[in-house]
């Protein structure tokens, strides 16, 4: 039987913390990161974050007309390219760090776009929104750092309107275990060197790299979005595994 403490735990990394402590945690981790994680995630991803971030978009095919919310936004960068695709959508970047959204309204991009975006405060498993106010949402990189997940995606589905989409772009797992092997070694070996030379702070970048490994698999996450309630759930694998798109339809 599962004892009321047990209840209330939850990973940070490799870690077991309480989880009304989990989200001050990732908070401190992306404040410390803040100025140097557009820099980071091309050091970390060799630069391919940029090639999975334009299949997000092709697959999601933005229109003019919708409103977007992107969720863990932090510095702007999907809702950019959504905007870019479709100039005359409306986008909302919502992140729980506030030094992350500070960095992304001091990109280029955003004073160009500045009447087509808003920035908001706000906590993934409790957004500040109406029912039914998106026709799209996006967390890219972001839903593995919830404390409850299930929640989140629950909350996704609250938010979207009736015939709304939710699309998660996110680190997964390589289906060839001698490859997950070569990644995992890559990962715990180099990314947190690299995060303290780039950023002087290995351990955020220790606690990146653990996280990956603690998200569900492609098919248990999936299963999660249609616990949430969504619709025509399918996945794509990107660069063989190492990350994945989901795609779910509120219908």
């Amino acid at each position: 039987m599962t004892s009321e403490n047990d209840q209330k735990t939850t990973h940070f990394g490799f870690q077991t913390v309480a989880e009304d402590q989990k989200a001050g945690m990732v908070h401190g981790v992306f404040t410390n990161v803040a100025s140097k994680y557009d820099i980071m995630n091309d050091v970390m991803s060799v630069g391919i974050h940029r090639v999975w971030k334009d299949a997000m978009m092709d697959w999601l095919a933005p229109q003019s007309h919708q409103k977007l919310l992107d969720v863990a936004g932090g510095t702007g960068d999907i809702s950019f390219r959504f905007l870019k695709r479709a100039p005359g959508a409306h986008a909302t970047v919502l992140d729980m760090t506030e030094s992350m959204l500070v960095e992304g309204r001091q990109r280029a991009e955003a004073g160009a776009m500045a009447d087509s975006l808003d920035w908001v405060v706000g906590d993934a498993m409790a957004l500040p929104f109406e029912n039914n106010t998106f026709d799209r949402y996006t967390i890219s990189f972001g839903i593995r750092n919830v404390t409850r997940v299930q929640d989140a995606l629950n909350e996704a589905f609250r938010v979207l309107r009736p015939g709304g989409r939710l699309m998660v772009l996110e680190f997964s797992q390589l289906p060839n275990p001698a490859m997950q092997w070569a990644y995992d070694r890559y990962s715990f070996n180099v990314i947190p060197k690299m995060g303290q030379m780039i950023a002087n702070d290995r351990d955020s970048y220790q606690y990146l790299v653990e996280s990956i490994r603690k998200f569900p698999d492609q098919d248990t996450f999936a299963q999660m979005i249609r616990t949430a309630g969504f619709e025509q759930v399918k996945y794509r694998n990107l660069s063989l595994g190492i990350a994945a798109l989901h795609s779910g339809w509120k219908l």
